[in-house]
């Protein structure tokens, strides 16, 4: 599979003489969409080689990791099980709706309970109860997930100076960064406030996957908009308009805090004149509903 390029005019870079396109991961697969495809691919032939018939995750009630899984054992054949951070509240958003819908069986756990995702005691417990299941991380980030973003640079066919990435695990752009091998710069975008703490986690899923260190990269933590899936009118004004101009749909969590930030950067002449840059849509637009749902904001 490879993701097309969409080059994006505008007065606002062309007359700095910069060039931007967009990999549209979102369009990969329908429901398996952006980054989570390139993070389950080497997942499900790992599950697949070991003979698990069962995924297990991990995920909010808004994840996009845990609809994309849902899909992905639907197609490939696996049975699903989410682990669900905080109560269970019905009639289920869209996204749980639609994890339900391709096969996922729910199991909600406190939140102090969460935070034991990645505790080996904890696991031991859940493979026990689950008869043994393929473990994947919340975000669906480890070593195979880095493996599989790799590919998105590999897709590229065009000359470039720079790439950008909203983050959220670090899987994403470890896997860039990683596959560019410190070549061309890279800028990531950490949807969480205080992102900066991500970086330690970057240079980890960059050894684990290849054992080197790259200084071609770097956060810009400026633009969170107040956290997580935290919103302000200034970002869906933003939105609306750049979707308008440009008929590309974003959604508020990762990809309109990205090409917000990187708009905002451009203007403030962050980039060299002539720069060529790639922004990597890496998908999750079906969250959007949820937010129409959770907030009543049009997107």
């Amino acid at each position: 599979m490879e993701a097309p390029l969409q080059q994006l005019h505008s007065k606002i870079w062309e007359e700095q003489g910069i060039a931007l396109w967009v990999k549209r991961e979102d369009l990969l697969h329908p429901t398996i969409s952006g980054n989570k495809w390139r993070k389950l691919k080497y997942n499900l032939q790992e599950a697949k080689r070991l003979q698990h018939d069962t995924l297990l995750t991990f995920g909010g009630a808004y994840s996009n990791h845990i609809a994309a899984v849902a899909a992905a054992g639907q197609e490939f054949g696996f049975k699903t099980i989410g682990i669900i951070r905080g109560e269970e509240h019905l009639p289920l958003n869209p996204t749980l709706s639609f994890a339900t819908t391709a096969g996922m069986e729910l199991h909600y756990t406190s939140r102090e309970a969460y935070r034991q995702k990645t505790d080996p005691v904890y696991l031991a417990q859940l493979a026990e109860q689950f008869a043994n299941p393929y473990i994947i991380p919340e975000g669906g980030t480890n070593a195979l997930a880095v493996k599989g973003c790799t590919e998105i640079v590999s897709d590229i066919s065009i000359e470039y100076d720079y790439i950008c990435c909203a983050s959220g695990t670090g899987g994403t752009i470890a896997g860039i960064i990683a596959g560019l091998e410190g070549e061309k710069q890279v800028l990531g975008f950490p949807a969480l406030k205080g992102g900066e703490f991500l970086r330690e986690e970057i240079e980890q899923l960059i050894q684990s996957y290849s054992g080197q260190r790259y200084d071609n990269w770097q956060l810009i933590t400026d633009y969170h908009f107040g956290g997580y899936a935290k919103v302000k009118p200034e970002l869906l004004g933003f939105m609306r308009g750049f979707q308008q101009e440009h008929n590309l749909p974003l959604e508020p969590v990762y990809t309109g805090k990205m090409f917000y930030s990187l708009i905002d950067l451009i203007q403030e002449g962050y980039f060299p004149k002539g720069s060529r840059i790639v922004a990597v849509h890496t998908g999750g637009l079906q969250g959007n509903a949820g937010f129409k749902e959770r907030l009543g904001i049009a997107l």
